[in-house]
């Protein structure tokens, strides 16, 4: 985000931690030096979902309108006593389509979950699932898909056969969104 930025009085610090849920960010202690060094003026984006999914994980399972919601009220609840303001997001689509111009649903409840704690906390929110959504089928498959990191065959030694991943952006995909 801060590329975004030129306004020298602005700080950006990125504490999302690759493979988290809003369950394991929380258990592994990741949280509370961050909520500590919140102070009145500072915004926090929380973003969860992909994560959550994972039944197989209880480490990182969350369920959508239980444990998922109650853990990203913590991140909301420990923003506020800090006097810094709370933003939810909701989780961004993945690559994966019913059709060439219509993607398939791969988040269920997560993102309407987010939505409904939003306007139940009044916490302003960024629809990442439905802006993505929009601008995914704009693009079209094709287009999209060189968002992601997605490995083609005999590129990498480590990946010969290639490495699809459609959850993951790219560097482009990351600055697109």
């Amino acid at each position: 985000l801060d590329y975004y930025f030129d306004d020298n009085r602005l700080t950006v610090q990125d504490k999302a931690v690759s493979g988290r849920s809003s369950k394991s960010f929380l258990d592994e202690g990741r949280w509370t030096p961050i909520q500590e060094a919140l102070k009145p003026g500072d915004f926090v984006f929380i973003q969860f979902g992909h994560n959550d999914q994972k039944k197989d994980d209880p480490k990182r399972y969350t369920e959508p309108y239980t444990t998922y919601t109650e853990h990203l009220q913590h991140y909301i609840d420990g923003t506020r006593a800090a006097g810094a303001s709370p933003i939810l997001l909701t989780p961004i689509n993945r690559n994966g389509w019913e059709t060439p111009k219509k993607l398939r649903e791969s988040l269920g409840d997560y993102p309407d979950a987010v939505r409904k704690l939003a306007k139940d906390t009044k916490v302003p929110l960024i629809d990442m699932h439905r802006l993505t959504e929009r601008y995914f089928e704009k693009l079209g498959q094709e287009k999209t898909t060189r968002l992601f990191i997605n490995l083609p065959a005999g590129l990498y030694p480590i990946y010969p056969e290639g490495k699809p991943d459609n959850t993951h952006l790219q560097e482009q995909g990351a600055y697109a969104i």
